[in-house]
This record gives structure tokens, C-alpha cells and sequence, in this order.
């Protein structure tokens, strides 16, 4: 397992202009909070893969890749949900490139708050709603029971605004 790296100094790995360079590091995204429910990542800090390469005017390319798996409840049937996430991001920091090309996780010495990229990137990859499956068909609205399990239907009443005409005999 790779250590846990929550910031990385870049000037550190000395890399001259057209050099790179892949770390493997184990990121740590924490715990987060999606429509009021809780979430975690799977308590076993997945490992990720973090190239660096120094473009020719001395700023950063940046990618991170990393798969993480969220521990909650699924947001339709409440059971426990699992789904499998693949994160792969870039970023580029480059002195004097302005706001397009100024990475917010690259301080002004070269510190990569890797943290910080990691957490944001999973949220923006989270996806609009957590499902134990991606058929998940929730519970019933009527007696609350779990439509995966039990499958049914329940007798609609009919509209009382049509009561009078119910009464009504055509023959």
C-alpha cells in the first residue's frame, strides 16, 4: 500500500522543463455529506496514480486517477449502498496563464494539496443519486415496502371529485 499523501511539494522532485514523473500514493477523500445522508469512502485508503509532468514555460500538468468505493444508504430503498466510482482528473498550473490555467489545489510554492483535489474530483463525479443497484426500484408510497423485494401494486381509490357521476344510471 502507498503511504497516505495529503500534500506533495512539487519543486521537491527537481523536474526540468519536459521531464515527468508517476507516484503512486493512497489518498484519503473522507466522509461527506449527499442529500442529508451520510457517506464514506471504503475505509481502505485507495491507492492512486498521480502523473506530474513540467511543461516548457515551468508550471504543472497534472492527472490523478484513483477508484474508490462509497459505504451509505441507497436514496430510493434505504439499503446498504456500495457503488464503484473511477475518478481521472487533470489539472494545469501555470505561473502568468491566469485563471484558466491556474490550478486552486497548486499554492504559490509549488505545494499540491492532493487532499483537497481528491475530495473535490469524487463529489463532482458523485452521481445524482447513490443506488445499491442501478435497478433499484424503492419503496412502495403507499405501505413502505421494499418494491425489490415484494414487488406489487396497490388498488388506486377512485377520485371523489367524480363521486356524483358514479351515481348517475344511464340505462
Amino acid at each position: 500500500m502507498a503511504p497516505l499523501t495529503d500534500d506533495l511539494d512539487l519543486a521537491r522532485l527537481q523536474l526540468v522543463r519536459g521531464e515527468g514523473r508517476r507516484l503512486e500514493l493512497a489518498v484519503a477523500p473522507g466522509r461527506f455529506s449527499l442529500g442529508g445522508e451520510p457517506y464514506d469512502v471504503d475505509p481502505a485508503q485507495p491507492d492512486a496514480v498521480l502523473d506530474i509532468s513540467r511543461t516548457s514555460s515551468g508550471g504543472y500538468a497534472l492527472r490523478l486517477r484513483f477508484s474508490v468505493a462509497l459505504d451509505g444508504r441507497c436514496m430510493r430503498c434505504l439499503e446498504p449502498a456500495h457503488p464503484q466510482l473511477d475518478i481521472d482528473v487533470r489539472e494545469v498550473d501555470q505561473p502568468g496563464g491566469g485563471d484558466e490555467l491556474s490550478s486552486p489545489y497548486v499554492d504559490e510554492a509549488s505545494v499540491l494539496d492532493v487532499k483537497a483535489w481528491a475530495r473535490d474530483s469524487l463529489v463532482l463525479e458523485l452521481p445524482k443519486q447513490v443506488l445499491c443497484r442501478p435497478d433499484c426500484a424503492g419503496l412502495c408510497p403507499v405501505c413502505g415496502k421494499d418494491l425489490n423485494a415484494e414487488p406489487h401494486e396497490h388498488e388506486r381509490a377512485p377520485d371523489p371529485r367524480w363521486a356524483k357521476l358514479r351515481e348517475l344510471e344511464l340505462e
